[in-house]
């Protein structure tokens, strides 16, 4: 009886072997080349009337004023699409919420351009963008695995975490 059910088991896996080895009947490879490219995003329609005033200075040079807490900081803009876009919504004051004791996030109206990176290290002061519309302020560093872009960083953070308190806090983003 064990024999016969050992020989069965054998022959019906010899059978499906083959089976395993047929083509697939995906269509992947039959995909034009311009859809197989990786996802871009582009700048929503709510953006395309505004005057692009950053992209005549090179972001690297743009800085704006960060308030929050009765205090001012400085923060260097990154030299991108992002950091140009979100430029252009200035002034924002924004009532920004508490996440894992390291960070304040707000979740625009509007999506930004995003060219996502994991930066592996975050440092107190970088200002981020999560996804599309998450704008994302770092109080504390640490390592983290998730990808952001890039948009900037408080010249000194010293007096961030104060400034930035507990629970939500009003954060005004003004040139």
């Amino acid at each position: 009886m064990k024999r016969t059910l050992c020989i069965s088991m054998a022959v019906a896996v010899l059978l499906a072997l083959p089976a395993c080895t047929a083509t697939p009947t995906s269509n992947v490879d039959n995909i034009p080349p311009a859809t197989q490219t990786q996802e871009t995003h582009s700048a929503p329609a709510e953006l395309d009337g505004l005057e692009n005033a950053a992209s005549d200075i090179p972001a690297s040079k743009t800085t704006l004023t960060l308030t929050a807490g009765g205090q001012e900081f400085t923060v260097t803009l990154a030299d991108n699409e992002s950091a140009h876009r979100l430029v252009d919504l200035f002034p924002l004051t924004l009532d920004m919420n508490e996440l894992n004791g390291n960070e304040k996030f707000f979740y625009l109206d509007v999506e930004l351009p995003s060219d996502p990176y994991q930066p592996g290290q975050i440092n107190a002061g970088d200002l981020m963008l999560y996804g599309d519309n998450c704008l994302v302020l770092f109080y504390e560093s640490f390592i983290s695995g998730y990808s952001y872009t890039r948009l900037g960083s408080v010249d000194d953070p010293a007096g961030l975490v104060q400034a930035l308190g507990g629970g939500t806090v009003e954060v005004t983003f003004a040139r």
